[in-house]
């Protein structure tokens, strides 16, 4: 049961880090598929740390960092359709 379902999460990462990959147009579907990224990293370290019954006082780490990460891509998806009002990357020049 315990490989059926890490080959599940694996399954899992492996889809978000291709989505991440393919469609890099738009800014809020690269968010979106970095916080599935991180909720299989949750859901994988939440299932190791049970496993080898350890304290869960990591994932409250991990969730807060995941969170700050989560609000500064939102700041930063306004900012810029605020200012190129779109979330393109072809019409983001970094010169």
């Amino acid at each position: 049961m315990m490989n059926l379902m890490m080959m599940v999460i694996l399954l899992m990462f492996a889809i978000g880090n291709m989505i991440f990959i393919l469609n890099h147009k738009h800014l809020l579907i690269m968010l979106l598929s970095l916080e599935f990224i991180i909720l299989v990293i949750f859901m994988m370290m939440m299932m190791y740390l049970s496993l080898i019954e350890y304290d869960m006082y990591m994932l409250m780490v991990f969730l807060v960092f995941s969170v700050c990460e989560g609000a500064l891509g939102i700041s930063i998806l306004v900012s810029m359709i605020r200012t190129h009002g779109n979330d393109y990357f072809q019409s983001f020049s970094l010169l």
